[in-house]
């Protein structure tokens, strides 16, 4: 199968297996985008490989697991990174530029969601086993976002879940309050309409974006700041294809040295507040991190 996709696609290599394509020397990157439960184990072994790493988020399943993969790349040497393509693109980093500068005063709340219709019970989104469930996969692009723009972890998480017969969350709302005194409400759907949005509340005003997370066509993207006692604004977005800004960013570590614009602090960071918010749902109960 592999050799048919390679032809179709005009590939010049293909291999019987990811081990065979690790030991061959042939590749001196790979981008992971297996189900969210080998992400460890393949990263892992790419790195033993002397291969660098892109990963898919979610990064792993455990904290234990994120510890694994960042000792592996420090004792390897191999650049380790987490494919969260939207925190690379301009837009992202043009509202990192509003809340840093101040331009919206003190954040106090931000509202984002992602939600969508999963129709097909096979999909490994509704497999549990397999890492599944709505805020492993979609759910923890607001929470990214969320953190991105408070800098931080929260202090406590209020989560709450409807888990149906595929034993997945298939709604995920959770409730993220920051030593600011900021507050992030959070949301990710399977059973809801195409959905994905993002408000950003300062005291000076407010940030509502369109497509914050996924999408190339710039007639869907639009930022507005609303300022306190004046008029919406529309805000000029740069163009860039959604995935350009991870891939360059990798090639600049691998070929320069340095490290990733999305840092490994970052990304074990977004796994301890998903596992918070997970276990304060299933308890029922606040989760201090």
């Amino acid at each position: 199968s592999a050799e048919a996709y390679a032809a179709e696609c005009e590939i010049p290599q293909a291999f019987g297996s990811y081990q065979e394509m690790l030991d061959s020397g042939a590749v001196d990157a790979v981008y992971i985008s297996l189900p969210n439960h080998l992400h460890e184990e393949w990263s892992i072994k790419a790195m033993q490989a002397g291969v660098h790493v892109l990963c898919e988020k979610p990064f792993a399943l455990t904290l234990e697991s994120v510890d694994r993969m960042i000792a592996t790349s420090a004792e390897t040497g191999m650049k380790l990174a987490e494919a969260f393509m939207y925190r690379h693109h301009p837009q992202t980093k043009l509202i990192g530029e509003w809340v840093q500068s101040g331009r919206l005063g003190d954040i106090t709340h931000i509202q984002a969601s992602f939600d969508f219709t999963l129709t097909n019970p096979d999909n490994i989104r509704l497999q549990p086993e397999l890492g599944g469930g709505s805020l492993w996969d979609i759910g923890i692009y607001p929470l990214s976002l969320a953190q991105y723009v408070m800098g931080s972890t929260p202090e406590w998480v209020l989560g709450s879940q409807w888990i149906d017969e595929s034993g997945v969350d298939v709604w995920f709302a959770g409730h993220l309050c920051y030593e600011s005194g900021g507050v992030a409400q959070i949301s990710s759907s399977f059973k809801s309409p195409w959905r994905t949005e993002a408000k950003i509340f300062g005291t000076k005003g407010m940030l509502t974006v369109t497509r914050p997370f996924i999408g190339d066509d710039p007639a869907e993207r639009q930022m507005t700041f609303c300022p306190v006692g004046g008029e919406p604004e529309e805000i000029d977005l740069p163009v860039e294809y959604l995935y350009l800004g991870e891939v360059n960013d990798m090639h600049r570590v691998i070929l320069d040295g340095g490290e990733n614009y999305l840092s490994l602090s970052e990304t074990r960071q977004h796994v301890q507040t998903l596992l918070a918010l997970y276990q304060s749902a299933e308890r029922n109960e606040i989760v201090y991190l």
